[in-house]
């Protein structure tokens, strides 16, 4: 078989050579010509997928290795008898792992605490539910909002849309991108939302740029309808709005479920996927290697807060405002950022020491995926 893939995914040549020939081609690049031939496709978000590409192709199987599937044309696919597999969950935890630090960096810049806030989570999914659980480990306060599970479970837990805006203190996306007349969130917020806010709240989108509307976003920034904003998918990547960039506190390349280990679950899943549909046994088993930060050993001070303390901890293994920093120096370099991102590890991948900490500390460290020594 022939296999062309996006060279971005981890691993995807020692997972697939062993069912054919894989061939790169970035994902950007990806035409009609350069995918005629292949069996396979394996793919990211940036490659969209419909009939444009595939029409006169010997395609048989896709599977994008994100959790994803705006940029799938499904309804194409099943017509044409193509199988596919996405990678939902896959990043869930990287996800998780970028809001817990992005949450702490804004405490720790504006001097509140996040025991004091209420979070907001919109799409409560693989990734919102893990963030709830997260919140709710810092001792935040979560409300949700999630349409569809709200109608098929009839769970208290689930708000309207109006009543966590009239609550939350930060509020944080975690949608798909759809465009249907039920549940649509393209523009979700739009200027009906965003100039309609009953409270000033932080908004977080690490969901699709498109979620939120983007000049609209800018005009309710410069009217202060926002206390703050963090931004790791935007609109028109990997053009992003220069202007938009300026004026918010996170600014980040579309990295928020880059963790090595979220990016090599995917591979991981779509290889299995694959081998299921080709009818292979799966021979391939991922070697990861050794964390950055194995190990963190640390003192907590007299007086010092345990918030303080989370962030300087989550801070050793990753520091948001590196990928931040990254991003305003070289905002035109939007994809080679996320291709050449540095290895982050997970939580789960560090062992921690604290001398002179608290139990209730102890267990939120423990809660967010550290292994206490």
């Amino acid at each position: 078989m022939k296999i062309v893939a996006d060279p971005n995914i981890p691993f995807v040549r020692e997972a697939f050579a062993p069912l054919g020939t894989v061939q790169f081609v970035p994902g950007r690049q990806m035409d009609a010509a350069a995918v005629r031939d292949a069996d396979v496709l394996l793919v990211r978000s940036v490659t969209p997928v419909h009939a444009g590409l595939l029409d006169h192709s010997a395609v048989k199987f896709i599977a994008t290795a994100t959790i994803g599937t705006d940029h799938i044309d499904l309804a194409f696919l099943e017509q044409r008898g193509i199988g596919f597999a996405s990678a939902a969950g896959s990043n869930a935890n990287s996800v998780a792992e970028y809001i817990v630090a992005a949450l702490l960096q804004l405490a720790n810049r504006h001097k509140f605490r996040l025991t004091d806030k209420t979070l907001g989570v919109i799409g409560v999914g693989n990734v919102g539910s893990r963030v709830v659980r997260y919140a709710e480990a810092l001792g935040m306060r979560a409300v949700q909002n999630d349409p569809p599970r709200a109608r098929a479970e009839k769970l208290p837990q689930f708000v309207p849309l109006k009543q966590l805006l009239g609550e939350a203190d930060i509020v944080t996306l975690h949608v798909p991108l759809t465009d249907g007349v039920e549940d649509k969130t393209v523009h979700l917020f739009d200027q009906s939302v965003l100039f309609d806010l009953k409270k000033v709240p932080i908004l977080f989108n690490t969901s699709r740029g498109a979620v939120v509307d983007n000049p609209v976003l800018l005009k309710a920034i410069d009217g202060n309808k926002l206390a703050g904003v963090v931004l790791d998918v935007w609109e028109n990547e990997p053009n992003i709005s220069p202007e938009l960039l300026d004026v918010i506190d996170i600014a980040t390349p579309h990295i928020a479920g880059y963790s090595f280990d979220g990016k090599v679950n995917g591979t991981r899943m779509i290889y299995e996927a694959a081998c299921r549909f080709f009818g292979r046994q799966p021979a391939w088993t991922p070697t990861l290697p050794p964390p950055p930060v194995p190990r963190i050993e640390l003192s907590v001070n007299s007086g010092e807060d345990d918030e303080a303390v989370l962030h300087r901890v989550v801070k050793r293994v990753y520091d948001i405002s590196a990928d931040d920093a990254a991003l305003r120096a070289r905002p035109r370099e939007f994809d080679k950022l996320r291709a050449d991102y540095p290895i982050r590890r997970e939580f789960f991948n560090t062992e921690l020491v604290l001398k002179g900490a608290g139990e209730q500390l102890l267990r939120k460290l423990a809660a967010i995926g550290f292994k206490l020594a």
